[in-house]
């Protein structure tokens, strides 16, 4: 019996940084079982270098990620979603468009690494750290029995990850 794939936007204001790393993970932890995208409500139209360089550190692919608005995704052509994921505080008190199909959201956010202000070290620790606060929550999400529970179970279970 084929598994569905289920899709999933990480949403956050610009769409440089924290929404590119959790849609690099989610693609790359979700093995098949899940695809990522990543969006913004103002994208500041260009990803943000020390998140490629993150995710070189994680042996994870740099290619093909943009900075791009959520608006792509309302579009009759864009990707059923099952679940939208904010990632930042903006971007979750933003008024967010209606996703086609109702997909499950929860609000993950954490701070933004590319407000760090120091030296090049400091800045990317943060941006690490952000990589492995998102793995974790990646990993949880993935861990959830998501076929067998129900619709208020899953949503619950998948906000509670935001608050881990």
């Amino acid at each position: 019996m084929n598994q569905p794939i289920y899709n999933v936007l990480f949403v956050c204001t610009g769409n440089s940084a924290r929404s590119i790393l959790a849609e690099a993970l989610m693609n790359h932890l979700g093995q098949g079982k899940f695809r990522a995208y990543s969006a913004g409500g103002h994208p500041v139209g260009a990803v943000n270098p020390l998140a490629l360089e993150t995710l070189a550190r994680l042996h994870l692919h740099q290619e093909g990620y943009r900075s791009k608005n959520w608006d792509e995704f309302t579009l009759p052509q864009a990707p059923v979603l099952d679940f939208v994921f904010t990632v930042c505080d903006k971007a979750a008190g933003e008024v967010c468009p209606v996703w086609p199909g109702q997909p499950m959201t929860a609000h993950w956010g954490m701070p933004d690494p590319a407000a760090v202000e120091g030296s090049e070290d400091q800045k990317q620790l943060a941006f690490q750290d952000t990589a492995i606060a998102l793995k974790r929550r990646i990993e949880l999400m993935l861990a959830l029995p998501i076929a067998s529970l129900n619709k208020m179970s899953l949503q619950q279970a998948v906000q509670d990850i935001g608050h881990a």
